[in-house]
């Protein structure tokens, strides 16, 4: 069986929009499914990490077109529009910022992607009409993909599942957006007709399940994952009472009572103020930094820039406390980050400050990896943490995890193939 597999991002690009689909490709083939990879040609990503190259199959067939993105012009522009690239809204835009934004929002439907579809949709029309594949598969973001799933569906009736790493209209910054309220009901009409068209939709959470199942019947969850991890170097707990987050930070995961423990715990403790390291390795927002230096904390802070996805274990597995700060936006409950599947398997005590009742919380309670707290629960917070550094003190800061190899990537697959097999039959 074979299945094309239409993806924007694909190494080097690195970051967490290329794990899913490039771990799922690594291990179909242990199932007898031959994926055909599409994706853009001499792409301009804000992430690079050419050691994923290594997780692709030998002999895996890659398909590539160009893509213009209006990005690149954008980017010209200045620095700023660099850092929203990466992820960044500016918190205090000049006019032309705000131009520029209003730009993005409401002119580029779905997304700055919107210019690969048309060629995306005649290259891949051919190249179907001439192979044997039994399914398609498109992975958004950019949610552009699924247009194009939608076209060719439409015009060749094949057979196609639509994926969602990250909600639609839900999604956490698609409420920071200057959009129009004709803009906002163009993407609902987008995703609704993406959703009743395709013969499978995946989801990696049960909360987007639930919110989905108004326009599609056919939902199935899987989640995203970990896997195996090589590593030829001895990993060792630091000796510090280290608080290690991965990944980016912004404004939204910028939890001030978060700070505000830490700073009261550092005058009330001079020996937790003496122990306390924070290491945050990737991008963080302005607004983090500068509650950061508000609260004193300058002096405990370690701050490292992204660094190659095989590198990330040994920051993971050496922390004594892993932070996971989800971001506090309406759609909080159904966010499960990708790093939560790699904290699991690191072994470490994670702290999520998330809603109790999420579909994270509900990870972090089913593997027995860590502690939930709630967004305005200052006092459980400070409470947790004196007794992670009380465990730590006395040398027994751990965790006894379970049920965590149903997240391997190569479990996943597995259950990937039993949709695919079900859906071409």
């Amino acid at each position: 069986m074979k299945v094309l597999i239409i993806t924007y991002y694909w190494p080097p690009a690195g970051g967490p929009g290329v794990q899913r689909w490039l771990k799922f490709v690594k291990y179909l083939g242990d199932f007898d499914i031959e994926p055909v990879v599409y994706t853009v040609r001499d792409p301009n990503y804000t992430l690079h990490d050419d050691a994923l190259k290594n997780d692709i199959p030998d002999g895996i067939e890659v398909l590539s077109e160009p893509i213009w993105e209006p990005n690149n012009f954008l980017s010209l522009f200045g620095k700023k529009s660099k850092k929203t690239s990466a992820g960044f809204l500016n918190p205090n835009p000049s006019f032309f910022d705000k131009i520029m934004q209003y730009i993005r929002a409401n002119y580029f439907i779905p997304d700055a992607r919107k210019f690969w579809i048309k060629p995306s949709v005649k290259t891949l029309s051919s190249y179907l009409k001439n192979s044997d594949i039994d399914a398609i598969i498109t992975t958004g973001p950019p949610h552009s993909l699924h247009l194009i799933g939608l076209q060719l569906k439409e015009k060749l009736n094949i057979k196609w599942i639509a994926d969602f790493r990250d909600p639609w209209t839900d999604i956490d910054y698609f409420h920071q957006l200057p959009m129009t309220a004709s803009t906002k009901k163009k993407h609902e009409a987008l995703e609704h007709e993406v959703l009743k068209n395709a013969d499978t939709v995946l989801v990696v959470g049960k909360t987007m399940k639930t919110n989905f199942e108004k326009f599609a019947s056919n939902i199935k969850v899987i989640t995203n994952g970990f896997d195996t991890v090589h590593s030829t170097q001895e990993v060792r707990l630091d000796t510090k009472f280290s608080m290690v987050h991965i990944g980016l930070m912004n404004a939204d995961r910028n939890h001030i009572m978060l700070w505000e423990v830490l700073q009261e715990l550092c005058l009330e403790n001079s020996d937790f103020k003496e122990d306390l390291q924070l290491r945050f390795v990737g991008s963080l927002a302005s607004e983090v930094k500068n509650a950061i230096h508000s609260h004193l904390l300058d002096d405990h802070c370690e701050f490292i820039d992204y660094v190659p996805h095989h590198e990330v274990a040994k920051h993971q597995q050496s922390a004594q406390v892993l932070l996971l700060p989800v971001n506090q936006v309406p759609s909080a409950k159904g966010i499960i980050t990708g790093k939560i599947f790699e904290y699991v398997q690191a072994d470490r005590p994670i702290l999520a400050i998330a809603p109790s009742d999420g579909d994270l919380a509900e990870i972090i309670r089913k593997t027995a990896t860590g502690i939930v707290v709630g967004f305005n629960d200052a006092k459980t917070l400070k409470e947790v943490i004196q007794k992670m550094y009380l465990d730590f003190r006395e040398k027994k800061l751990g965790v006894a995890s379970k049920n965590i190899e149903q997240y391997h990537r190569k479990q996943l697959t597995k259950e990937l193939v039993s949709v695919i097999n079900e859906l071409v039959g």
